[in-house]
């Protein structure tokens, strides 16, 4: 992670955050798309196994390596976007213990810019859940544990 990215995360709190991953992410996907979204994100934050288990805080989740092409310094991203009151109010749904359930447990999603999508992802540690407008969603099998 490069200093700029460190420094500038460190004064954004966790609902600003949130907030802009959520817009950057998939404020092109409607109320539910959001929602969606920050319930993986939180999903994250609070498993305690797995790979995942390493991170505690939405800092932790947004910039571990390679989980969120908006959490790199690029032209949309976290940093370069300015969320609106529905970002900010999604964030603090999921934050305060909203989830959305057609997402359950699920710890991954990705658009397959195609009608449809795999069965498993990534390296078979997550089956799919369920699609949302254009991203896909996958909760964690048996093997994401020994992660």
């Amino acid at each position: 992670m490069s200093a700029q990215v460190r420094i500038k995360s460190n004064v954004m709190n966790e609902l600003e955050l949130l907030a802009r991953l959520i817009k950057c992410e998939a404020g092109g996907e409607g109320d539910i798309g959001m929602r969606a979204v920050a319930s993986v994100v939180m999903n994250r934050v609070n498993q305690s196994k797995g790979e995942y288990g390493r991170y505690n805080t939405i800092t932790d989740v947004v910039f571990a390596p390679r989980q969120f092409e908006c959490a790199t310094n690029q032209p949309q991203s976290v940093f370069n976007i300015a969320p609106e009151s529905i970002h900010y109010s999604i964030a603090d749904w999921a934050i305060n213990g909203g989830r959305l359930n057609e997402t359950a447990d699920a710890l991954w999603f990705f658009n397959p810019y195609s009608e449809t999508c795999r069965s498993n992802f990534p390296n078979n540690n997550g089956y799919l859940r369920t699609r949302i407008g254009n991203h896909c969603f996958y909760s964690p099998t048996s093997s994401y544990f020994l992660t």
